[in-house]
């Protein structure tokens, strides 16, 4: 183990926000959830971490195409974390415990159903709904909707994160089900 003293505990918590998610998460996920929404590290800080984690191996990079690289813990990193997880102060440890219980889902929600959205020559707009599924390099469902308007395209696009899975269920039901 390569740690410098003075970013070792940088370095773990890291690994901490990474294993306690529990999802691949692309780098703006993470620089987002350590600087913006927790101001736990700085910008340069998340950076230099993850490039060192990157370099020891302690998390990989999932590359699909098409889409944003993410950002995983590996076995190696669970186990260095396993051996020195004490070492990040119990308060910093049980800040990042509770946002990951409470932003799990919405970041999964965010990564497996997306939408977009494409001005036609007419005006009108091509909404693109999908659902991935993370192991699988193409969308497990996807729904191509024409929108009279930007306005609702847009509402199209806001509700499918929330609709998604009620929807699939639904088509399932009605022409897989017997």
């Amino acid at each position: 183990m390569n740690f410098e003293q003075d970013n070792t505990i940088q370095k773990l918590k890291l690994l901490f926000v990474l294993d306690k998610m529990e999802i691949p998460l692309t780098e703006n996920n993470i620089i987002d959830i350590c600087t913006s929404s927790n101001n736990w590290f700085s910008y340069l800080d998340v950076k230099e971490a993850m490039f060192e984690l990157l370099d020891v191996k302690f998390i990989c990079e999932e590359k699909v195409e098409g889409e944003e690289t993410r950002y995983t813990i590996t076995f190696d990193g669970r186990n260095c974390l396993s051996h020195f997880y004490y070492r990040i102060p119990q308060d910093m440890r049980e800040r990042i415990t509770a946002y990951a219980k409470e932003n799990r889902m919405n970041l999964k929600r965010s990564q497996e159903y997306v939408s977009e959205y494409s001005k036609n020559p007419d005006g009108t707009y091509y909404v693109t709904l999908k659902i991935k599924e993370p192991i699988l390099t193409s969308s497990l469902l996807e729904i191509k909707l024409k929108a009279p308007t930007r306005q609702s395209a847009v509402k199209a696009s806001k509700k499918w994160t929330e609709k998604a899975p009620i929807i699939y269920e639904n088509i399932y039901e009605n022409l897989l089900d017997s």
